[in-house]
Parts: C-alpha cells; sequence; structure tokens
C-alpha cells in the first residue's frame, strides 16, 4: 500500500489520509511480538488504517494494543472503531482522557462547538469504547510489547492536559503526539500547537525539557514524520513556543480582537516557514496542521489566565 512507510525496528508509519489529504496526521504500527498501533487517526480515517494493519500481516485478533498520546480527534477519533475492528486490543491512553473515550458525547459537543459542520469531514464521529477494555496511564506507565520490549509513557501536558510521550525501549523512537509542535517534512518546518483550552507555556516548555532529558534516538511526529535531529529539534520547539507567545502577548496590550491578533501573529511568523511562502497546497495543509487562528487563542486563553 501507497501509505506505508517502513521506518526499521519494525516500525511502519502509516498515512491516515485524515479527511482525504496525505501527510497529515500518522499512525504508528510497532510489528513486535504484541503489535501495537500508536495513534489511530480520526474516525473518518479508521477503514484506512485498518486496511494498513491488515497488509502488514496483523489480523483482527492479533493486534494486542492501541495507544494514544492525547484524545484530541485527530489523533484519537478513530479509537472506537479500530477497536470494534480489532476486538482484542486493549486501548490505553492517560488517565485524564479515559473516561472520554468511554463516554464522547461531552468531547464531541465541544470538538463540535469549535469545528461547526466541518467536524463531520474532518474528524467524523469518536464511537465509544467499552470501559473494560481501557487502560489509564498515570504520570507515568508502560505497555508491554513482548519479549522484553516495551513502551514507557511519560506525562507531557501543556499541549493537552491528557497528553503523553511514548519511547520505545527497543529503538529509542519517542512519538512526542503534540507537545513539541507539528512538523512539515516537505520542507522542515515546524511550528507550534497551542489550542485553548489547556495550552500553559511553562507545562509547555517543561515537556519539550523532559522529551531532551530521555535522549531519544529518534523523535516521530504524529503531524508528521520521522525526524533524526532530536537536540535541534526540540530546540526549536521552544524557541517558536516564545515566539507565537511573545507576539500574542504584544498583540493583546495593543488591544487587538481575535482576528486582528491573528492576523499580525501569522504576518510576522510567516517568513518563519518557507510552508507559507510555498504553494498554496502546501501552505493549506500547514494552516490544517497547525492553524493560527487556534494557536492564538490558545495563547490568549492562556494569558487571560495567568495575567487577567
Amino acid at each position: 500500500m501507497d501509505n506505508i512507510t517502513a521506518l526499521g525496528g519494525d516500525v511502519y508509519e502509516i498515512d491516515t489520509k485524515m479527511a482525504g489529504f496525505s501527510g497529515i496526521t500518522a499512525g504508528y504500527l510497532i510489528l513486535s511480538d504484541r503489535p501495537c498501533l500508536v495513534e489511530t487517526g480520526t474516525s473518518t480515517s479508521a477503514p484506512v488504517v485498518r486496511d494498513a494493519i491488515a497488509s502488514l500481516g496483523v489480523g483482527p485478533d492479533d493486534l494486542a494494543t492501541v495507544v494514544v498520546t492525547h484524545i484530541h480527534l485527530d489523533h484519537a477519533g478513530g479509537v472506537g472503531d479500530i477497536a470494534r475492528f480489532f476486538p482484542s486490543a486493549q486501548v490505553v491512553v492517560h488517565e485524564k482522557g479515559a473516561r472520554h473515550l468511554a463516554e464522547p458525547s461531552r468531547l464531541m459537543a465541544s470538538a463540535r462547538m469549535v469545528w461547526g459542520d466541518r467536524l463531520d469531514t474532518l474528524f467524523g464521529e469518536l464511537s465509544p469504547t467499552e470501559a473494560e477494555r481501557i487502560v489509564a496511564l498515570g504520570d507515568t506507565g508502560a505497555v508491554d510489547l513482548g519479549n522484553g520490549r516495551t513502551l514507557a509513557s511519560h506525562y507531557s501536558p501543556g499541549h493537552a492536559k491528557h497528553h503523553v510521550g511514548l519511547v520505545d525501549s527497543a529503538t529509542g523512537d519517542l512519538y512526542v503526539g503534540d507537545a513539541a509542535g507539528v512538523y512539515l517534512p516537505e520542507t522542515g518546518d515546524l511550528r507550534p500547537a497551542t489550542p485553548p483550552p489547556d495550552f500553559d507555556l511553562k507545562t509547555a516548555l517543561d515537556s519539550i525539557a523532559l522529551f531532551e532529558a530521555l535522549e531519544p534516538q529518534r523523535l516521530l511526529f504524529s503531524h508528521y514524520g520521522p525526524v533524526q535531529a532530536v537536540k535541534e529539534t526540540l530546540e526549536r520547539s521552544a524557541e517558536e513556543l516564545r515566539v507565537w507567545v511573545d507576539l500574542t502577548r504584544q498583540a493583546r496590550s495593543e488591544g487587538m480582537d481575535l482576528d486582528h491578533a491573528v492576523a499580525m501573529v501569522r504576518e510576522r511568523t510567516k517568513e518563519r516557514y518557507s510552508a507559507m511562502t510555498a504553494d498554496e497546497a502546501t501552505a493549506e495543509q500547514f494552516e490544517l496542521l497547525s492553524g493560527a487562528p487556534s494557536n492564538v487563542a490558545g495563547i490568549l486563553h492562556w494569558l487571560d489566565r495567568v495575567s487577567p
């Protein structure tokens, strides 16, 4: 299949084809003794992910674990569907997100308020997962991949209060979710992901520092793909956060409303990202991955909380 890339160490990147786009959201299949899927993508992507897993030789009863870095719908929206397709798999998530996978109505209502009718096209509907199949992680934990191999979980809020990073003991891969921002492999651009309501600058920077301290061999971005330059990339992640916060703080101090703040931050940052000056399709892809309105709104929400 053309949406599967072998990354070595029995790890396979699966392009979930979110909303029909390529290179937006990745899932990762670890073909260990106990096969594990990291990130499901959206509900509408679930059949694509199922078919990719099947093409790699994993049958309906063979998938042992599904792990999500957090419960935002581009990462976990397909959990209920994948759980139905693979009825023997446990679903692993941080404890602050577990109840929403079992009973997603509140999460879906909140998402619909943000996305409106676009929700159905972009994400679809998160189906509930039986509570007895959900394993809730604390601030640290481990997923058994079989034969002594584990996926160690590290609580990493800042982007979301239910976010974890995951380290593969065999490869040294760190699954960063959205805590290190979003990466566009076509251009090498990296931009923060700071949506409301959970963004917090100190916590986000602490999570990046934690990732550095873990000394991973490689970063695997959900948006999007593998990055070998670990130290440089995490330093850039922290720098980008500070740039966006400083600009948004300036816009707020000048009394700008959200629309004007977004326009100002977008204009002041566009030269940092070659994607924004590339072709229109690449710019649209980057904006979908890390939208300026969502980022600025999240930072403003945080500023209102810490500096009312």
